[in-house]
């Protein structure tokens, strides 16, 4: 009899570990590897349109992160002003684009979105090229889609009368308060949360830690989330570095 007792306490601490094993949150790790399929489900695109856009040499990885701020890599993402798709494209912008890209099909197609996005960005970057620092071209071209051109064009107007360089981001940050009908607020984490997206992810485009989106699950602001990451102007240390410690905090 004791030893069936000494049998049934064994099973039930069995179950008990089974249990607990079953339950048990998974390690960082274990949740940097089951980021959801469509993180990865549009990569060819992005490739794709950014050889097409851009040439060979640009890292087609920037308008993935891109994307997950847009819309989280959701291609049924739909704005409150009415931006649809996986780049958030308004839909008289895309009208423009088809005007001129026949082959592009429906603003809600994956694929269209992101051709179209990439189209829309190379038009502002080609701009940017002759007005804007070389090492914050890729910063204004972010702010112009995030604000529109004639917006940063007004900001640097700004800058240039405070005797700032207004050729270089950093100032356009020092006078963003201080610039009419611009919500600032909302572009200058935009700008940031895109290069922070680029440092999750390895050289084929796996994110391999938190991410930052507008479309975030738990509906926290692109400026709570990035506070989260401690990245916010003012930490007192670069994306790439302040990434990094997050990084080694959680191995």
């Amino acid at each position: 009899m004791r030893h069936s007792v000494s049998a049934v306490v064994v099973a039930v601490l069995l179950v008990q570990a089974g249990v607990s094993a079953a339950t048990k949150p998974a390690t960082p790790a274990a949740a940097r590897l089951a980021a959801p399929a469509r993180f990865s489900k549009y990569d060819d695109h992005f490739r794709k349109y950014t050889k097409r856009f851009f040439g060979v040499g640009f890292d087609w990885r920037f308008f993935k992160a891109q994307a997950i701020v847009e819309s989280n890599l959701r291609p049924d993402a739909v704005s409150p002003v009415g931006a649809r798709g996986l780049m958030q494209v308004m839909p008289a912008t895309y009208a423009d684009i088809r005007r001129r890209h026949k082959e592009f099909g429906s603003i809600d197609n994956p694929e269209w979105s992101i051709a179209a996005g990439i189209s829309y960005s190379r038009d502002l970057y080609t701009y940017w090229i002759n007005e804007a620092d070389e090492s914050f071209q890729k910063h204004f071209m972010l702010g112009s889609y995030n604000a529109g051109r004639t917006t940063m064009i007004r900001a640097q107007k700004v800058a240039l009368e405070s005797k700032l360089d207004h050729r270089v981001w950093s100032s356009i940050e020092a006078i963003a308060s201080t610039v009419p009908r611009w919500r600032y607020s909302e572009t200058l984490p935009y700008v940031q949360a895109v290069f922070v997206n680029l440092e999750t992810m390895d050289r084929q485009g796996r994110t391999d830690g938190p991410t930052v989106s507008l479309r975030d699950d738990s509906g926290t602001s692109l400026t709570d989330q990035l506070r989260k990451l401690r990245v916010l102007k003012g930490a007192g240390s670069s994306v790439k570095s302040a990434f990094r410690r997050l990084r080694d905090k959680r191995n």
